[in-house]
């Protein structure tokens, strides 16, 4: 049945509350007065004919770092919908409408982190990275020998924006990472400090910010304590060395130290693998929301050029669907209205998953989320279609560092 999705009022907060709390296990707890009210967030709800909040969904604004490009993006968090009507199409008709309010106030992609990704994927949404932090015994990180004149010490509220300008030199350089900015993002430097245990920088000999890591020490000292590192940049290998050095330096009473690290993490490659184990993955997902608008809003290689059709289907989104143009030159994409229509066939999943760098066109093709084009087959006239996309996204690998 069809269900009325508007913003949520004032008058609904509390019925809202009580509906994520039921939903995600701490109905215990009394509501913040807070609630729903930080900037930046956008709350929807699903009503049914008797104007019962039957379901919500929130819509954050932020930004995710695409080909050293921000693109603006809707962060879905707390999609809830009560016990008695799941599998009914309340989540989807919400999913939609927040897409189409989204796509009105500038999104050009979604992010999520699913429960489970089933009503999701039906939605368009795809799986493009993980969360991963990885413990490994403190004893591995303390054969790490800190090399060059780095010093450490604790970090000052005058630390911070360099601290934030040391993140942002590595999410540019990344992909998916959040963009740490904005109505969701703090500048408070005080509120910094007081959200970990420690924030350590490394400084060179001439003074300045290269490297710092967020760290949460844990409790005890026995065989099962553990120091919990958030970030960890390094700008330099002695940067990095010297703080994973420091880590190692707990071995004594907390025997673990788990890190939040990307499989492509420069830190990897600066002490043994050892005897390392996933602590927690927790992945992530991403839709395409306004397909011209996001192909223009990433950067692309600077060095590819090249054109192809694309055949866009997408239910949720009809806007996306239809024939495209993709013309790809100097760094930039447009995505035009037209071609042939007998193109590369992509589906909303398979554009997801293509424009994180996800999975290769070969890939796509075997899931059925891609098809058309010439699979790859170099012809008299140069790269195929296939060739062109894997060049267009290739890069490293889709990471997140901030849950939400």
């Amino acid at each position: 049945m069809p269900y009325d999705v508007r913003p949520i009022g004032p008058d609904d907060r509390e019925a809202a509350w009580r509906l994520g709390s039921l939903a995600f296990g701490y109905h215990a707890e009394p509501m913040p007065e807070a609630y729903d009210a930080q900037p930046g967030r956008r709350a929807w709800g699903a009503y049914d004919g008797d104007g019962r909040l039957v379901g919500k969904a929130v819509d954050r604004e932020q930004g995710h770092w695409f080909g050293g490009r921000v693109v603006p993006t809707a962060g879905v968090a707390g999609l809830a919908v009560a016990p008695e009507l799941r599998g009914r199409g309340v989540a989807r008709q919400l999913l939609t409408r927040l897409l189409a309010g989204a796509r009105e106030r500038g999104a050009v992609i979604s992010t999520l982190f699913p429960t489970t990704a089933v009503p999701y994927r039906r939605a368009g949404w795809e799986t493009v990275g993980a969360l991963t932090y990885t413990a490994w015994p403190a004893s591995v990180l303390a054969s790490v020998r800190a090399g060059g004149d780095v010093a450490l010490r604790p970090a000052s509220a005058g630390d911070v924006p360099g601290i934030a300008a040391l993140y942002r030199d590595v999410a540019q350089a990344g992909t998916g990472m959040m963009e740490r900015s904005g109505p969701a993002f703090t500048a408070d430097p005080e509120r910094l400090l007081k959200a970990f245990d420690g924030l350590t920088v490394a400084v060179s000999p001439s003074g300045e910010l290269i490297g710092y890591a967020s760290w949460n020490r844990g409790r005890g000292y026995d065989p099962s304590s553990k120091v919990t590192v958030y970030d960890l940049v390094g700008m330099t290998a002695d940067a990095t060395s010297a703080l994973l050095a420091m880590f190692g330096s707990w071995a004594s009473v907390a025997p673990t130290v788990v890190m939040r690290l990307s499989t492509s993490d420069p830190a990897r490659l600066l002490f043994p693998p050892g005897e390392a184990r996933i602590e927690s993955h927790e992945p992530w997902m991403l839709r395409v929301v306004d397909a011209p608008g996001a192909v223009a809003a990433r950067g692309w290689p600077a060095n590819l050029s090249g054109e192809l059709d694309l055949d866009l289907v997408d239910d949720e989104c009809p806007w996306n669907a239809g024939p495209y143009r993709l013309v790809l030159a100097g760094g930039e994409g447009r995505l035009e209205p037209g071609g042939s229509g007998h193109g590369v066939r992509l589906t909303a999943r398979g554009l997801a998953a293509w424009y994180a760098g996800a999975a290769s066109p070969d890939v796509l093709r075997r899931a059925g989320l891609l098809a058309g084009g010439d699979a790859g087959d170099r012809g008299p006239t140069g790269p195929g279609t296939d060739d062109l996309l894997l060049a267009a996204t290739a890069g490293p690998p889709a990471t997140l560092h901030d849950y939400f």
